[in-house]
Order: C-alpha cells, then structure tokens, then sequence
C-alpha cells in the first residue's frame, strides 16, 4: 500500500506521465505503414509527371476559356454531365428535360450515384461549394488512378513500364476529361487498384473496389468482369492443383456485379419496370446496337464528311481496338482482358454520342501496355521525344474539346 502511495506521489512519474501518449500500433500495422511509404516512394515519379502534364493540360485550357470569355470553373466543372451531376449532388434525382431537337427526354437517372453522393458529402463537411468539390475529388482519384495503374505495370513488368504506361495513360487525345468533374477519373482509380488486388490474389479488397466501380458508371460492370475471370482462372488452378478451394475468392467473384446491379434494380423500383434503367438510357438516344451505329458512322466517314473531332474519334476506336489484338497475342492475364474486353463491347456496341467513345474507352489503361513495353525497350532520348510530340498533339488537342469542339465529350 505504502509503496502504491510512494509511485503515485513519485515527482519524476507526475513530470513524465503526460508524454506517454498511446501506445504504439502493432507491428504489423508498422510494416504495412513503412510499405506503402515505399511503395508510394517508388511511384512518386510516375505521379510527378501524371500531375504535370494534367496540369499543363489545365492552364492551356484555362487561358484558351478566359480568352473566350469563358469562366475556367465551368468549363472544367459544369460542362456536359458536370452539370448534371452537380445538380443531383445538390438536389437529389428527379431532374428531367426535354431536348429542343431530336424528341428525346433526358432524365438524371442515367446517372449512377456514388460520385454526386460524395460530392454532397464531402460539400458537408467541407462547404466549399459542389463543384470545387467535384472538381477536388475528380482531381485526387485521378492521381490515385495513376498510382494503380503505375502499379499494375510495375507488377506485370517494371517500375520503367509502370512510369511510362502512367505517361502514355496521361497523353490520351481525351485525357483532359480526367481534370473535369467527371467519374472517369473515380471509375478508373477503383479499377486500377481492383485489378492489381486481383492480380496480387486479395479478393476481398477487389471485390469491395468492383462493388464501387459499379456504381460509378455503367461501363463500371468491366470491373466485375475482371474480378470474376481473376477468381474463375484461381480456383481451377487450385482444383487441378487438388488443393482446397478459396472461400475469398468466391466471394469476391459473389458481390463484385452487386453495385452495378444494385442501382440497375433501384432505377427499375422507381420505374416499376425491370428494365427501367436502360428506358431511361434509351430516352437520351443511346442504347445497345450491337455496333450498328457505330458501323454506320465508320461508313458516313468514307462516304462523306464530318468535323475533325468524329474523325479523331473513328481513329481512337480503330486504335483501340488494335492495341486489344496485341495485348491478346501478348497472352495478357485473363482478368486484364475481360476487363478492357467489356469496356470495348458498351463503347463500340453502343449507339448515339459517338463523340465520348474515347472517353468511355479511357478506362482501358492495360491496353497501353504494349506500348509502354516497346518503349521501355527504347533509348531515353526516343522516349523523351516521342512523349513530348505525344503531349503537344494531346494537350492541344484537349483545350481544343473543351473549348472550342460543341460535340458532346
């Protein structure tokens, strides 16, 4: 009892008691922390050079707006679906208009939820206003987009690959839509780090990010393909390999459609259709051809003539679709395939807006692949400078879409 009372009353105890502080986290939480830092230390220059070239893209595009007479914010976040998702952040779902031309009905449930649910959250608790938070987070998972999709190079190849497919990834004619209030950039951040957690076998963490990528965007369901063909091609390898099957991976391959599925289902409640979701779609003017439409633009092309940009985006699609039949003769992972396989399937099997294939296809990073690989095989001085005639043509090129095109992105 004496001794208790002497620790108690112990000056040195009193003068030191209050810096003690928590204890320390566990020592597997430590290594994790000190992976990451590495592992972020590794990416740090892939993200150095997403992060300039996105933001030269945005200067051009912000002085070519003033000298319009344009404001820099709404054209980055206001434009085209900006303002649609701004309005659902704001307000909810319920907005429907009536085109001047064409009779379509354009109604806000086109829209999945999760990027105007985060814009009204995050506008919460940072009242900043919806589209400087739309913009805030379109531009924080573009650079979490580039970090996975510098990781999935990385894994499949080399740290030299992962930067240069970032780059590559960065240049895109329409990757000016990654700085724009847009879910590309969203989309594709779950994507990237759902493929690499399918390619490094964690699957519940790919699953959760399938879940997410769902409900995204419609084309989000590429994430669930990848998922499924990841845990199909584990699990009968380990059933030739007679070893016990993986509960994870079953599930994994169980809730990665939920999200996607889950929005269709409450847009057919609201609707009392089943198929109400792709009613809604088909009152903008887009629906599933099987690439009827598409074809007939390819055939208007020849035929007759069009403006620069639906030419530029005839090229884009012929060059994606090309760079798929070398990343199958390159035997890319299954998971990979599946996923850019379906992101292609909606682009070019989808009619109306022609001119936002290329960005429905911006997703599709591992096709770049073989790209990154040729370069990464190359001289600096090549790479050096095919990358920077890349950026002229696609920084150019940006600002002339957002400030100066009228077609849809």
């Amino acid at each position: 009892m004496g001794d208790s009372l002497m620790k108690k009353s112990d000056p040195l105890t009193r003068r030191f008691a209050p810096r003690l502080g928590p204890p320390p986290p566990p020592p597997q939480q430590q290594q994790q922390r000190r992976r990451w830092r590495v592992e972020l230390g590794k990416a740090l220059p892939a993200l150095s050079l997403f992060a300039s070239v996105r933001l030269t893209g945005v200067i051009m595009a912000t002085l070519w707006s003033l000298h319009l007479g344009k404001h820099p914010r709404t054209v980055l976040g206001l434009e085209w679906d900006g303002r649609w998702y701004r309005h659902i952040a704001d307000h909810g779902y319920g907005l429907i208009e009536h085109a001047k031309t064409g009779g379509f009905i354009w109604n806000d449930r086109a829209f999945f939820p999760l990027f105007p649910g985060l814009i009204r959250a995050v506008n919460t608790v940072l009242p900043i206003g919806s589209v400087n938070v739309a913009l805030l987070i379109a531009w924080t998972a573009a650079l979490v987009a580039a970090w996975g999709v510098y990781g999935v190079g990385e894994l499949l190849h080399s740290r030299r690959v992962g930067i240069i497919l970032v780059a590559l990834w960065a240049l895109l004619p329409h990757a000016i839509i990654l700085t724009m209030a847009y879910t590309e950039p969203l989309m594709t951040a779950f994507a990237a780090w759902a493929l690499y957690a399918v390619l490094t076998r964690r699957w519940l963490t790919a699953g959760t990010l399938a879940v997410l990528a769902g409900l995204c965007r419609p084309n989000g369901l590429a994430v669930a393909a990848a998922v499924f063909a990841g845990a199909v091609v584990y699990l009968w390898q380990l059933r030739r390999a007679g070893e016990p099957t993986a509960a994870r991976a079953w599930a994994a391959a169980a809730v990665a459609p939920l999200g996607w599925f889950g929005y269709i289902g409450w847009v057919g409640f609201k609707t009392h259709s089943l198929l109400g979701y792709f009613h809604v779609q088909s009152r903008w003017g887009s629906r599933f051809d099987f690439g009827v439409g598409t074809a007939d633009t390819f055939k208007h092309l020849i035929v007759g003539h069009d403006t620069l940009v639906v030419y530029a985006t005839a090229a884009i699609v012929l060059g994606y679709l090309l760079l798929f039949v070398f990343c199958v003769l390159n035997r890319m992972p299954l998971p990979l395939l599946a996923y850019c396989a379906v992101l292609i399937v909606m682009a070019v099997g989808g009619t109306h807006f022609f001119s936002s294939k290329p960005r429905f296809l911006l997703p599709a990073f591992p096709l770049l692949i073989p790209l990154a690989l040729h370069l990464a095989r190359s001289r600096l001085r090549t790479i050096v400078v095919l990358l920077t005639a890349l950026a002229g043509v696609s920084l150019f090129y940006g600002t002339y879409l957002l400030t100066v095109s009228h077609r849809a992105l």
